[in-house]
Order: C-alpha cells, then structure tokens, then sequence
C-alpha cells in the first residue's frame, strides 16, 4: 500500500491475474533452468517462481476508495466466465525488453475473461489503455537493457506443460522492491480471488 503526501487516498498497485498451480510453475522452471548457462544469462532479471502468472488486466495504481467498486465487477466478470483448460506452451521474447513463456488450451476463453477484467475497471472508473487483442503469457526474465534474448528463446521454445483447469480470477496487488537492494523482486500477493463460473 503507498501513500502520497498530495492529500490524494492511498493507493495499491494492482493486476487481474490467472495463477499456474505450483507444478505448472515447477515444470516451467526445470525447462529454463538450461538458459541460466547460457552467454548473458547473469545479466538479465530472472522472475522468481512465484512471480510467475498470466496477467489479465494491469490497473495500476487503484485508490482505495474505488477497490469495493473493482472488486464487485470483477466477481462479476469471474462469475460469468466458465472454467477453462490452460497449459503453458512454447516461449519467444518481446524484442529485447522479455523473455516469454506462452500458453494453449481455451485461450478464447481467457482472453474473454481478460476481456472482462478490463471492462470491469472501466466501469468502476479507472483509466485504462487503450484495449489491445491479450497476448497470453509468463515472464521467466527481463532484461536491463536490450539484449539478444533469441538463444534465451529457441531453447525452451517446444516446451509444452502439463494441462490444468484455470478455475479461478485473482486481483494481485504489487509490492515494489526495496529500492537500493540489487537482488530485491517485486513481491506478489493476492488480494481477491473468485472461483470461474460460480
């Protein structure tokens, strides 16, 4: 939870989110343990395991007040999506910024329930981007600058993970690193979540 010294309400910064169970997460590990020997491995920001999840819809910093608000419409938006099968599947990178672990399985779905998410902090008065078409994915490593993530990416890239059922939407909210600490992370802690289709 942050402040601001402006007299503004306390914000927290917050995404939707579909979490992988922890074999998913530990199939995916073991598939990118290899890359950690690999030429410039030492100077990307590998994600810790449980960093590790398909984000939906990122708000940013919400205000309290309007929390009560998103979380009502996110209920709604989980209750109205049908449970779905996921798996992560294959990898690739965003240029030189990410390293990326992709996903099969309802994928319509999940972009419907991403789909919603979005809506649903529209309609509880947040700024939003621009909507674009959800692109499914996890983020095992960054990069500080722009580097050749395409090794990083060739490797793992017929990774296919065992297939579970994503049966629930979560709001996660995002604690910065402590600034300064160079091996500090971002930490991950689920504020709501809301079973699919109930």
């Amino acid at each position: 939870m942050s402040s601001h010294s402006s007299g503004r309400p306390p914000t927290q910064r917050l995404f939707a989110a579909v979490l992988p169970p922890g074999t998913a997460v530990a199939a995916l590990r073991t598939a990118v343990a290899p890359l950690h020997a690999l030429p410039g491995a030492g100077e990307l920001r590998w994600t810790r395991p449980e960093g590790r999840h398909f984000t939906l819809a990122f708000y940013g910093e919400v205000p309290e007040d309007v929390l009560p608000e998103l979380c009502v419409r996110l209920e709604r938006a989980a209750h109205r999506t049908e449970a779905f099968p996921l798996r992560v599947h294959g990898a690739g990178h965003f240029g030189g910024r990410a390293l990326w672990a992709g996903a099969a399985g309802g994928l319509d779905t999940l972009r419907l329930l991403a789909e919603r998410a979005d809506a649903a902090a529209r309609r509880a008065g947040l700024p939003m981007e621009e909507h674009r078409r959800h692109t499914p994915h996890l983020t095992p490593a960054r990069s500080r600058g722009g580097a050749d993530l395409r090794p990083f990416a060739a490797a793992p890239a017929g990774f296919g993970g065992e297939r579970w059922e994503a049966g629930e939407l979560r709001l996660v909210r995002s604690v910065p690193p402590v600034p300064g600490v160079p091996v500090e992370r971002p930490r991950y802690e689920t504020v709501r979540a809301w079973a699919l289709g109930r």
